[in-house]
């Protein structure tokens, strides 16, 4: 492992409306799961050979260094650039060890992930829990296993993932997933929607927060069309003609597909609204963190 210097680790956030957070946290750089339509690959993030694993010198003096000077509390985001839960972490445990003190702190916590490695780390979880916000995102793009080894090669099978959400929300945390990016042509059937709905409520899974297209920048845009052609010879052809240069590519009748993911999700009573994801799983605290908030001001 190569460990690269850093000056901080938990940062403000800029966007708190995504799932209502107030801070990010990224221990590693780089990812290695492969994904082929991975955004954090574009060229504007300056990541040199992303798919070497990379962690962050010190990681956790500088995230106890930052958790002491923080005066407000917040909920910390974790895996907006690079798994938390590659497939290092394994045996690092910096991840693991980064939950523990932000307990000790009393943050709140809301990670992202393809892995089900996450549930390793259910104690920690439950105790952070027990004081704060706690919110699992695990990245599921389509309910086959076929499909997930092809677009997403080094991460955990989609069923993986589900049984994951499972032992999750049996065991008291709020877990659900992040359907995204769904692969124009490749994972947008509206049989499939309906079936991934019926397969996330038997999991368990609180929400699914979908996107019924993908983007691509430069540099992730040849890396997708050349995969995409290895594994689907002449699709990308197809993507050019239709998207050309854009930035955001959307599934055809996007808007057909997620009211079908909408309906299927109102009958099993699962949420997908950004709102109402937030206040779900915020809302418990909400009291006992306005008394905590007042006594640190």
């Amino acid at each position: 492992m190569e460990y690269i210097p850093a000056k901080a680790l938990v940062s403000r956030t800029k966007n708190t409306s995504w799932f209502g957070t107030e801070y990010n946290m990224n221990i590693y750089r780089g990812c290695n799961h492969g994904c082929i339509y991975c955004d954090s690959r574009s060229n504007c993030y300056g990541i040199e050979d992303f798919s070497r694993v990379r962690a962050k010198k010190d990681a956790l003096l500088l995230l106890e260094r930052d958790l002491k000077g923080k005066r407000k509390k917040g909920v910390i985001a974790t895996g907006s650039m690079s798994d938390p839960y590659n497939p290092f972490e394994k045996s690092l445990h910096l991840t693991e060890n980064a939950l523990a003190l932000i307990d000790r702190y009393k943050f709140g916590v809301a990670i992202a992930t393809k892995s089900d490695l996450v549930t390793r780390d259910l104690k920690a979880l439950q105790n952070i829990s027990a004081h704060s916000p706690a919110i699992v995102k695990i990245t599921i793009t389509t309910i086959s296993d076929e499909k997930s080894k092809i677009v997403e090669p080094g991460a955990p099978l989609s069923s993986a993932r589900f049984d994951a959400i499972h032992r999750l929300s049996q065991n008291g945390i709020f877990a659900g997933i992040l359907m995204m990016p769904v692969l124009p042509f490749i994972e947008d059937d509206e049989k499939e929607i309906e079936a991934f709905v019926e397969r996330a409520k038997e999991a368990g899974a609180k929400f699914i927060y979908p996107y019924f297209g993908m983007t691509l920048r430069e540099g992730q845009r040849e890396y997708f069309y050349q995969k995409l052609e290895d594994a689907f010879p002449g699709l990308s052809k197809r993507y050019k003609e239709l998207y050309q240069d854009r930035y955001n590519c959307d599934c055809p009748d996007a808007g057909r597909k997620y009211h079908i993911l909408e309906n299927a999700c109102e009958k099993r009573g699962i949420l997908f609204r950004m709102k109402e994801i937030i206040a779900a799983y915020q809302a418990p605290y909400q009291d006992k963190q306005l008394d905590i908030f007042s006594l640190l001001e």
